[in-house]
Order: C-alpha cells, then sequence, then structure tokens
C-alpha cells in the first residue's frame, strides 16, 4: 500500500513543469488581451510625441505708463527793434556810395541765377512705367504664402496637470493636454490617470484651415471601453452607427481646448466679462450646441506657476442634456492663453480638478 501511494504522486519536477507552463499561458494571455485593447484603430494615425526644448512662464505685466514731469519754457528775448537795424544799414550804404560811386548797391551785388543752356533746357525723358497687367517681382514677393495662417497656431505644446477631486473619496492623479501638428495635421490628446481608480485618454486628430480646426476623428478610451466618432465633410457618424448632418464650426472635447484658446489668442472671440461663445461638439454619443460665458476675471494660484490672472468660463445648460458631466474652463492671458484650470463636475459633488504645473513647448 505505501508503495502504491509513492506512486501515485507526481513528481517534484512534473509538478513545477506543469506550473511554469500555466503561468506562461496565463502570462501570454494577459499580454494579448491588453494588446487588443491598447491597438489604436484604423481611424487615428497618431503623431510621434516631439521633444519639447523649453517651458512657458507667465507674461510679465506691463509697466504702468509714467507721467513726464513738466519742462519748464525758456524764456525768450525780446527782438530788437528791426528800425534800429535798418537805420545801421542805411547808413554804411550812404558812406560806401560816397568812396565808390560806382560800386552797386547791395542788391546788385546778388548776381543774376544763370540761364538755363541749350542742353538744359531739352526736355527729359523718364523710362517708361511697367504695364499694369505684369507685376513687379516686388509685388509679387509680397503676396501671402498659401500657408500663412499655420504661423498663428502654436508649436506642439503640452500642459501638465496636478488633478485633484472627490469620487467616491478623495482623488489625486496628474493630466495632460498636448498638441502636435505636422503641416495642416493636427492631434490633441487629453490624458487623465489617477492610478488604479481610473485611466482615459481623448484624442482629436484633424486638419487645421483658415477657418480653424476641422476635426475627422475622436475617440475616448475610458478604462477598457472604447468609442469612435468619425466626422466627414457632410455627416459625422457616431460610436452607435448612426449618421447625424455636420454642422459648420463643430469640435469635439478634446479639440475644444485648442480651438478656444487660438479664438482668444488671435481675436476672433473676445475674452471679456459678460461675453459668450458657442459651437457645436461632437462625441460618440451625439452633437450638442455649447455655449460659455465668460464668468469672471479671476487670480489663480498654479502649482510651480504662482499666481496668474485667468478668465473663467462656465457652460450653459443644455436644453437636453446627454448626461451630467459639464467642464468649466479658465484661459490665461499671459500664459499664451491656454486652458491652466479645468474642473469637471460629474453630479452629486464628485468632481475632477486640474491645475497647471507646467507647460512646455517644442
Amino acid at each position: 500500500m505505501a508503495g502504491r501511494a509513492r506512486l501515485s504522486r507526481p513528481a517534484p519536477a512534473l509538478a513545477l513543469a506543469l506550473l511554469l507552463v500555466a503561468v506562461l499561458l496565463v502570462h501570454e494571455a494577459v499580454i494579448a488581451w491588453l494588446a487588443a485593447q491598447w491597438r489604436e484603430p484604423a481611424a487615428l494615425r497618431p503623431l510621434a510625441t516631439p521633444m519639447f526644448t523649453r517651458q512657458i512662464e507667465p507674461a510679465p505685466a506691463p509697466a504702468p505708463a509714467t507721467i513726464p514731469a513738466p519742462v519748464s519754457k525758456p524764456v525768450l528775448k525780446p527782438n530788437r527793434p528791426k528800425v534800429q537795424v535798418q537805420r545801421s544799414l542805411n547808413a554804411i550804404n550812404s558812406v560806401a556810395n560816397e568812396i565808390t560811386p560806382t560800386t552797386p548797391t547791395p542788391t546788385a551785388l546778388i548776381p543774376p541765377e544763370p540761364e538755363p543752356s541749350p542742353r538744359e533746357a531739352e526736355p527729359v525723358t523718364t523710362a517708361p512705367t511697367p504695364a499694369a497687367s505684369e507685376p513687379s517681382d516686388a509685388a509679387s514677393a509680397a503676396l501671402p504664402s498659401p500657408t500663412a495662417f499655420l504661423d498663428a497656431w502654436p508649436a506642439d505644446t503640452r500642459l501638465s496637470y496636478r488633478l485633484g477631486g472627490q469620487y467616491r473619496g478623495e482623488l489625486h492623479g496628474t493630466a495632460q493636454v498636448q498638441w502636435q501638428r505636422e503641416g495642416s495635421r493636427y492631434q490633441v490628446r487629453v490624458t487623465v490617470d489617477i492610478g488604479w481608480f481610473v485611466n482615459a485618454t481623448f484624442t482629436s486628430q484633424g486638419e487645421i484651415t483658415p477657418a480653424g480646426l476641422v476635426p475627422r476623428t475622436y475617440e475616448e478610451l475610458v478604462a477598457t471601453r472604447r468609442r469612435t466618432a468619425v466626422l466627414d465633410d457632410s455627416v459625422i457618424t457616431l460610436g452607435d452607427g448612426r449618421r447625424v448632418p455636420r454642422p459648420d464650426g463643430v469640435q469635439d472635447t478634446a479639440s475644444q481646448f485648442v480651438a478656444l484658446s487660438h479664438q482668444f489668442a488671435s481675436g476672433q472671440s473676445e475674452l471679456v466679462v459678460g461675453r459668450s461663445v458657442s459651437f457645436w461638439m461632437a462625441r460618440p454619443g451625439g452633437v450638442d450646441r455649447w455655449t460659455y460665458q465668460v464668468q469672471a476675471k479671476e487670480t489663480l494660484r498654479l502649482p510651480r506657476l504662482g499666481e496668474v490672472e485667468a478668465f473663467h468660463l462656465k457652460p450653459e445648460p443644455l436644453a437636453n442634456p446627454r448626461g451630467n458631466i459639464t467642464a468649466d474652463m479658465w484661459f490665461a492671458p499671459a500664459l499664451q492663453h491656454l486652458p491652466v484650470r479645468i474642473r469637471i463636475s460629474m453630479g452629486d459633488g464628485n468632481f475632477v480638478d486640474l491645475l497647471a504645473e507646467k507647460i512646455e513647448q517644442r
């Protein structure tokens, strides 16, 4: 009986081998699952992350205008009477006439202007002016480049935020808004990292035109859930396959930050308390028209960047809301009109607050 019991037990080497095979199979399955979750769809063509070489600091406030000290006017001495001067000249002329009667008067001492010679009298011929239909080289050089409007957009920029908030307890983490462009192609990527709680990435890709950003693809990746909206010239294909008309000037959740920043920096929209800015915003669930009111000008204390003046934009309630998530934004003129604070409200006292702590550019 003892011998049979010993024979039924697996050898230690065989048990270790089976355990190793099982671990390898589990690891392979996990790696394959992760690769499937993080694989970019065909609609997105991600740009390579650039090398950021400088950091942006708040621009100094303009110095107050100084009033120059009054300059005392010099006291002008009165002119001597002209009568006395004229009498002296008459006396000198009379003495000169008595000594040399033939000497001409002072006015005759001025020689007459020589008459022009026949060569000088000939009309001067000028070179013919170029015809209006033939533009000169200088005029053609002054014509603007077809891509000159791209110079008004910022270089590759990355804003890093310190994240705090409340959702079933205190939240702590980091977030980034990264803007890139290659020629007239752009990419905006917003990432939120709250550790084990949630990781989210929102990506917008499209074109830069003289009228502004034209999104073509928008993607939301929250944990393992991926949703996409494809924006064609005339229609938008939502995440569930529905197709809706594409309105003019439509943006998405990620592109709105850069689009608004450019409008304020270029003067297309006035960043003045009491004004508002409206645009259509597309998400995989639908397309809605959002209006932001410039609520107030506030002083923010940003980590590492110090105190900065920023304008608070607050969204108006939607007529038919698709959820309870809204976002307030603060844009700072001293930091290239970039969004230095973003506060996302999720209802029931839950929120996520992003404060910019570093701004990098290429």
